[in-house]
């Protein structure tokens, strides 16, 4: 059996499971299963206890606390500082595990469709490990921005109270890479300013489950394009299967 999963704590948001079960079709010897832990560190203890395992997608809170727990990263997890997707390899009785970052495959390909021209800075929401992929993908197109967060630590990040008509109306796209909205906390959304939006407006939601977060029906209301994470989760999903199968 050829053993791949998804590890993160909750999982109960998740349709990885279901995509590569369907794809898996046709393939006996193949399985995605969930891997729910509730700490980065228990991710070693995994793959030793599971030999069959091959691969696994890395989720909410673990894309960042995994790094120490690797073997190796390819050059552009190194950049983006955070994982996504690992490759396990088994040879000679010797563990490897190198990290990837696929979560910037699924942003770029999913957003740059969408940008028009007054998508010149982006209001980044929230600054964990989904973040990282989001700013590697901004600063690769050239599109400046400005990082929203609850509890802002460092210099150049701003808390919610702080967005004002002024900030909303000097960046049209506006990204949450944080949970808030995902199932089954469904009634929770971003604070932002909603009365400022307008049809210049991207609003880009990370979260997939549900299709349509509050975050993106306001903004749909106040007349936004928006976009949710679902094209960008199989993007992704592509881009690690891809991967797994390296040789």
């Amino acid at each position: 059996m050829k053993t791949f999963g998804l590890t993160g704590y909750p999982l109960s948001h998740s349709w990885s499971a279901d995509y590569f079960n369907r794809k898996f079709q046709g393939l006996q010897d193949h399985e995605y299963r969930l891997f729910p832990l509730k700490t980065a560190a228990e991710i070693n203890q995994l793959i030793i206890s599971e030999p069959s395992l091959l691969g696994l997608n890395v989720t909410i809170p673990h894309k960042i606390a995994v790094l120490p727990f690797l073997t190796e990263l390819s050059p552009e997890a190194g950049r983006v500082g955070a994982v996504n997707c690992v490759k396990i390899s088994r040879e000679a009785g010797e563990i490897k595990q190198k990290g990837y970052n696929t979560d910037v495959i699924g942003f770029s390909g999913s957003l740059k469709p969408l940008l028009g021209k007054q998508h010149t800075r982006a209001l980044v929401l929230g600054t964990g490990g989904a973040s990282k992929a989001v700013m590697f993908v901004l600063d690769q197109l050239g599109i400046g921005y400005t990082l929203v967060s609850r509890n802002p630590a460092q210099a150049g990040i701003i808390s919610y109270g702080q967005l004002n008509r002024q900030i909303l109306q000097s960046h049209y796209l506006v990204i949450n890479t944080s949970p808030q909205g995902m199932f089954p906390n469904v009634s929770e959304l971003p604070e932002i300013p909603y009365e400022f939006l307008d049809q210049r407006h991207l609003l880009f939601d990370l979260v997939y489950n549900p299709a349509e977060t509050l975050f993106l029906q306001k903004g749909r209301e106040a007349g936004a394009a928006v976009k949710n994470g679902l094209e960008m989760l199989i993007l992704q999903a592509e881009s690690s299967w891809e991967i797994w199968n390296q040789a």
